[in-house]
């Protein structure tokens, strides 16, 4: 099983915040207000985007196909109302230019699509299950930490949030 981490600080008085990723990667977030960095929202597209491009560029270079220009554009509806504003459609249209088989082209979206894409597979899956927990640190150096929810698998978007879990310190 393959681990990924990333640790997310809070830079200054507002809400913008400094990602550092696991392989050594640093990303800025920030909110509309501050506005100094990406929404993270737009970071969960940024991501979509970037896992089906590298699965479709590398399945088209395999097949030999001769493009010159290639572009990944994706748009996501994110729903109205209460949060979480989760994403209820997602298109992605790939660009490509060159001498191509259209078939070729098809088949290395279809394949991203339904095998090869992380990031795809999560959002259409519903499998993920994530754990929310915290740790405080005292001024005195003690230490607290808790489970708070575990959200997922399958939860409706609505329903996130409702399954509580054993606090433990």
């Amino acid at each position: 099983m393959a681990t990924k981490t990333v640790s997310v600080r809070l830079d200054g008085d507002g809400l913008r915040l400094t990602a550092r990723t696991g392989s050594g990667h640093t990303l800025v977030m920030d909110s509309a207000e501050g506005d100094t960095g990406a929404r993270p929202a737009e970071l969960l597209m940024v991501a979509l985007a970037g896992c089906t491009a590298m699965d479709v560029v590398s399945i088209l270079r395999k097949k030999r196909q001769a493009f010159r220009h290639y572009e990944v554009r994706v748009v996501g509806d994110q729903r109205d109302g209460p949060p979480p504003q989760v994403f209820e459609q997602v298109r992605i249209t790939h660009v490509v230019e060159g001498d191509v088989d259209v078939d070729a082209v098809r088949r290395a979206i279809e394949l991203s699509a339904t095998k090869y894409c992380t990031v795809s597979g999560n959002l259409a899956s519903g499998v993920s299950q994530i754990h929310h927990a915290y740790v405080v640190r005292g001024t005195t150096g003690e230490q607290q930490y808790g489970d708070v929810v575990v959200t997922g698998p399958g939860q409706r978007p609505d329903a996130l949030g409702r399954r509580p879990i054993a606090m433990a310190s």
